[in-house]
This record gives C-alpha cells, sequence and structure tokens, in this order.
C-alpha cells in the first residue's frame, strides 16, 4: 500500500509543473435553478473515516474493485485533508485521466478536487476544477454562480466575480440579497469562505453589473 502511495506522489510535481492557472471562464448564463445534486456531493466508497476505513479504500484501489473509482476520489480527498496534498492531488488527477468525457462521475470529482484544492490555498486550481464541472453539460447548477464568484473574487478578478454573483441574484433574487442567509444557504462553507462571498455581495450592490 504504502509502494502505491509513493508512486502516486511522485506524479505531483509533474502534474503541477505543467498545468496553468489562468483559467477561462465562460460568461454567466441568467438563470441557475438545477440542484445537480449528483455532482455537489461527497464521492463515498465507504462510510467513515479514520485508518481502518482508508485502508479499505485503497484496497478496493489496489485490487480494481467495481467501486475502484468512488474509492480512489474518497481516498484522495482523505489524503488532502490529512496533510498529504501531493499524494491527493496525483491521485485526483490519475482518477480524473483515466475517467471516460461523459462518465457519470467526472462532474463530482471535480467539484470535489475544486474544494479540497481551495481549502489548500489553491484558488487558480480549484476555479480550473469547477469549471471542469460546467464544461459540455446542459444543466445550470446553483452552485455555480455563488462557488465561482468566490474563487474569481480570490483572484482578485472582481468584475468576474460579481457577474457570478449576479447571476445568483437573478435566480434567486430574494435569497441572495442578504449575507445573514449565507449560513442556511451555504452549510457547508466556512465562515471565512462566507465572508469572503460577503465582500462580493458587498462589492454586487455598489455596483450591480447589467444583464446581458
Amino acid at each position: 500500500m504504502r509502494n502505491m502511495l509513493r508512486s502516486v506522489a511522485g506524479l505531483a510535481c509533474a502534474l503541477l509543473a505543467s498545468a496553468t492557472w489562468a483559467q477561462r471562464v465562460p460568461a454567466p448564463a441568467e438563470f441557475y435553478f438545477d440542484a445537480d445534486a449528483r455532482t455537489a456531493a461527497p464521492v463515498v466508497a465507504i462510510a467513515g473515516d479514520g485508518d481502518a476505513v482508508h485502508g479499505r479504500l485503497l484496497q478496493l484501489v489496489e485490487r480494481n474493485a467495481r467501486n475502484a473509482d468512488q474509492a480512489r476520489a474518497q481516498l484522495a480527498q482523505a489524503l488532502m485533508r490529512s496533510g498529504r496534498q501531493d499524494t491527493g492531488r496525483a491521485l485526483y488527477d490519475q482518477l480524473l485521466a483515466s475517467l471516460a468525457p461523459r462518465a457519470p462521475l467526472r462532474s463530482a470529482v471535480h467539484w470535489n478536487y475544486g474544494w479540497d484544492l481551495y481549502r489548500d490555498g489553491q484558488p487558480g486550481p480549484a476555479l480550473a476544477q469547477w469549471v471542469h464541472a460546467l464544461d459540455g453539460r446542459l444543466v445550470k447548477p446553483s452552485w455555480a454562480p455563488p462557488t465561482l464568484a468566490l474563487a474569481l473574487w480570490r483572484l482578485d478578478r472582481r468584475d468576474e466575480a460579481k457577474q457570478w454573483y449576479a447571476a445568483a441574484v437573478r435566480t434567486e433574487p430574494r435569497l441572495w440579497d442578504d449575507p445573514a442567509r449565507f449560513p442556511q444557504l451555504l452549510p457547508g462553507w466556512t465562515d471565512a469562505e462566507r465572508a469572503v462571498l460577503a465582500e462580493v455581495f458587498a462589492a454586487w450592490q455598489a455596483d450591480p453589473p447589467a444583464w446581458p
């Protein structure tokens, strides 16, 4: 097991060295009503956490079991959240390279990878993953406007962040017109993340962009 993780970790530097994060973001659509629950949720092969669960996940990956893709995604997240970011990133990248372009799991992996990168202090790579989670799909997911606004604001792409926040307001004007509702609307976000979005809200409120 350790040898496999060591091999995966060895790929991380090369993958990161070849990546560029001047991410092009599509212009926001008018409305984003779709729940997209399959994407905006953790990927879980085995319920629970801790070393015993991580060991069982690794066994599934090594045996190429039926749910090995879900196990890779869950293990990659566990590695990143336990301080082994390079290994987690490499495992995520291996999984994405192996998935078919329209694999049902792909958008969820991109969404989760984006959050793990953002919380590792990498809003640029996080934004890239979230854009991939949208790419080529017909849905207009409700998670997209606030999430992309968050990353864009952190990257000092303020006008784009306001445009994406405006899409949230157009979609649900009675929900997104007051940051006091953020804990209810964004229960999985941290206080710091909601505080960043409150800055986007303030900028939007001061100078709301026109549509289209």
